[in-house]
């Protein structure tokens, strides 16, 4: 930090176990990550490269390498998972987190249709591969699961192998977690914490009104995820209750 103030809340240290700020870069040209890291790598757990863009984005292999030299680990989304999955090439999925170097690896079933003993199934695998975060919820918005639903998914996929339950919202936070109008399913999100911890939990809160909320509820050091690069400074601020958003909440607080 750049100067002393009192009454600003602890944030955890890197590496973090909780505290996570998951960013997403979707399709960030190589002088845009080294200028992105040189302002808010202190601030990035990890970064995902969104849905399949890493099928298609250039100098991947170089763009991988930048981050790992800032010692943030990167992983494709889940979608790039499906997209395997469905053309029957888990195994060739497997042989491209190796030739990346990958650490990392995501498992979702928002835009396929899988068993869930299936998923868990290929979480057990990759667990043994590569740490694991497993996505909960649908990207289709018409699919509406009851909070048993979540809980029952995120515990089953935590004793298959997942290192922490990633809970869906998409890059635009308007579904699963979210209304469509990006308001907070607030009871859904309140009984899904009765049942895992909040430690195992990435909420995706792309939206600064949903950082907002969940900051408030959890603490500074709520995991969240699916944030803009450009987005990382100001999350910390809200973190910190340093932005007008949260500006009163950690003041005085013992």
């Amino acid at each position: 930090m750049n100067y002393t103030l009192s009454q600003v809340p602890e944030r955890t240290q890197k590496p973090r176990v909780y505290g996570y700020t998951m960013a997403m870069d979707k399709g960030l040209s190589l002088r845009e990550v080294e200028d992105f890291i040189s302002v808010a790598g202190g601030y990035v757990d990890i970064v995902k490269l969104g849905w399949a863009t890493s099928f298609v984005t250039p100098n991947l292999q170089d763009k991988i390498e930048l981050y790992h030299s800032a010692n943030i680990p990167v992983y494709f989304g889940g979608t790039l998972f499906e997209a395997f999955v469905i053309r029957n090439q888990f195994e060739d999925y497997r042989k491209i987190l190796d030739k990346y170097g990958m650490s990392f690896a995501e498992v979702s079933d928002g835009s396929i249709d899988m068993k869930h003993d299936q998923k868990c199934e290929y979480i057990s695998k990759l667990a043994e591969q590569v740490t694991v975060l497993s996505e909960v919820g649908s990207k289709d918005a018409a699919k509406i699961m009851p909070p048993y639903k979540w809980i029952e998914l995120m515990q089953a996929e935590l004793d298959a192998g997942a290192w922490k339950v990633i809970g869906e919202a998409r890059e635009g936070g308007n579904v699963g977690l979210f209304r469509s109008s990006g308001e907070v399913r607030s009871g859904l999100v309140e009984e899904i914490l009765t049942k895992i911890p909040f430690e195992s939990i990435i909420w995706e809160a792309p939206q600064k009104e949903q950082q907002v909320w969940f900051i408030k509820l959890l603490g500074a050091n709520v995991n969240l995820g699916n944030i803009a690069p450009n987005e990382v400074i100001p999350l910390e601020t809200i973190r910190l209750g340093l932005r007008g958003d949260t500006f009163n909440h950690f003041l005085n607080q013992k």
